[in-house]
């Protein structure tokens, strides 16, 4: 199995009312039941206030590396990720598990 995580900062500026970012994120909600690759899809809001947080993660598993390209390459994921990068920049890792 492969864990993947993506963490995202909202850019200077742009809150989580802003109506791209609460588009993004209602995305990124619907993911997990769209996408067959995906073992497990969780996401969120970080809900602690320390300088160093980021401000949205995902944490989702998948089979091996052909299933997570499969999910990158998705359109689904790719609407979802396109929207983000309007607002957002993000630190992603996967590993086996």
């Amino acid at each position: 199995m492969i864990r993947h995580l993506v963490l995202f900062k909202l850019n200077d500026g742009v809150g989580r009312d802003d109506p791209r970012v609460v588009a993004g994120a209602d995305a990124f909600f619907a993911l997990g039941g769209q996408i067959e690759e995906l073992r497990s899809w969780e996401c969120g809001w970080n809900i602690t206030d320390r300088p160093i947080a980021y401000d949205f993660a995902i944490n989702s598993a998948v089979e091996d590396t052909d299933a997570l390209k499969r999910y990158v390459d998705h359109p689904a994921h790719q609407a979802a990720a396109g929207q983000w990068r309007e607002f957002a920049t993000w630190v992603i890792a996967d590993y086996e598990f």
